[in-house]
């Protein structure tokens, strides 16, 4: 159990740390979900961003001085920070701050990660930070940011990487992983090996990056100015910073666990379609491993107000029903049949149709004697009656639809000549 002065102590830090959340990347292999918005912008979880939840750690961890860095097609992402994350006290210096990427040094777009966080050294500078938190803002977990920057001063690091304890035949070629010594400091780091390093004493499992980073303040800006001179440099944390600085500073590895049980908690990289349905599949079972029930970690989002779902019609051939599954504000199913499925807000599903294991995301209208099956429908996107989705796969590439190699189905509103760009 916590004492009251490791609490002090804690409050202590995290007042003192800036966090910068870099949420500029498009997530390519989500391929046409992020054809019109940022990654940290897809929904997820029938309510929330991408970018809710290391912004809800933030603020449940007691950060309050918060930087989003964005870049790649950031226009909704922008709205919804503005909408949702404003309400801060500048006073109190309390704040979620957008960082376009805007030329502000070297006359370029943000090059890497590494040159991200440098081309806005003067604003950091305005804030005087002891610490600077980097966050990557396209994961999906809870976790406080808290024990890791206690951990961090205990251990008098000049950076701390937060890390993972993941089999060897996931991390390769996907993570950074670092080798690290009996107390943790790391002494070797590789990014995205063929054949990563595992730790001792268990020979099954590697360190991996989580994209967390914690520096004191002076030796990142000491790095990131080292870096921006480097003409061979791709300006990047994991490919370049990181490998220069192991062998002559103290760079510590922090491991992501849950802090009650010490086992590997829960985390997400949402990257690909198979993986960002399955991730959205968890949430209907039964005891989900990502709780978003939980009150005394909420997180945090901008809420349209919407009347509560709706259900209606009790015929036999005609009843609107939902079986394991998570339905949003503003949705109405009329009788139809929703089973282990997630709806967004404001999905409308008429009369005599199927929806089995599919994500619908905020806006759909569904017709009547819809089957859909094994689907991501995109915002927006209107179904027309008597369409069958994921059942034949040929088909569906027929009709110009996405089938990954899992066979889910994604359906966009631009594969059915219904361009909606303006409401992502």
């Amino acid at each position: 159990m916590k004492t009251q002065n490791h609490t002090r102590f804690v409050s202590r830090l995290t007042r003192q740390t800036l966090a910068l959340v870099l949420a500029g990347g498009r997530g390519s292999r989500l391929y046409e979900l992020t054809d019109w918005r940022a990654k940290p912008a897809v929904p997820f979880g029938g309510k929330f961003r991408i970018i809710d939840f290391p912004l809800s750690n933030c603020i449940n961890s007691g950060i309050r001085r918060i930087g989003v860095l964005t870049q790649y097609k950031a226009h909704s992402l922008i709205r919804h920070l503005v909408r949702g994350w404003s309400r801060f006290d500048s006073e109190l210096d309390e704040f979620v701050e957008i960082l376009p990427a805007s030329q502000r040094a070297g006359g370029e777009w943000y090059l890497g990660t590494a040159d991200a966080v440098y081309q806005n050294l003067d604003i950091m500078r305005t804030h005087q930070p002891e610490y600077v938190l980097i966050l990557s803002g396209d994961h999906i977990y809870k976790m406080d940011y808290g024990d890791l920057i206690a951990t961090h001063a205990k251990t008098r690091a000049d950076m701390t990487i937060a890390c993972l304890e993941v089999p060897l035949e996931e991390a390769a070629d996907a993570f950074g992983v670092m080798t690290v010594n009996e107390s943790g400091r790391i002494i070797e780091f590789n990014e995205k090996p063929a054949n990563p390093a595992p730790m001792p004493g268990q020979p099954g499992l590697c360190l991996a990056s989580m994209g967390n980073y914690l520096f004191n303040t002076e030796f990142l800006y000491e790095q990131l100015i080292k870096d921006a001179d480097d003409s061979k440099s791709g300006h990047d944390f994991g490919k370049d910073i990181i490998p220069s600085i192991i062998e002559k500073y103290q760079v510590f590895a922090y491991p992501f666990r849950d802090m009650d049980t010490g086992e590997r908690t829960y985390w997400r990289d949402v990257g690909t379609l198979d993986a960002f349905w399955e991730a959205n599949m968890e949430l209907v079972n039964v005891t989900p491993e990502l709780n978003l029930y939980d009150s005394s970690w909420p997180i945090l989002t901008h809420q349209v107000q919407l009347p509560p779902a709706k259900f209606v019609f009790d015929r036999e051939d005609r009843r609107g029903v939902a079986i394991d599954s998570m339905v949003s504000g503003g949705c109405v199913i009329s009788g139809s049949l929703v089973k282990n499925s997630l709806l967004f807000s404001n999905v409308r599903i008429h009369s005599f149709g199927e929806i089995h294991d599919s994500v619908i995301m905020p806006d759909v209208e569904i017709g009547r004697n819809v089957r859909i099956n094994k689907a991501i429908i995109d915002r927006g996107c209107t179904i027309e009656p008597d369409m069958v989705i994921g059942e034949d796969p040929e088909q569906d590439k027929q009709r110009g639809f996405r089938v990954t190699e899992k066979g889910i189905v994604l359906v966009t509103p631009d594969m059915l000549n219904q361009p909606t760009h303006a409401r992502r």
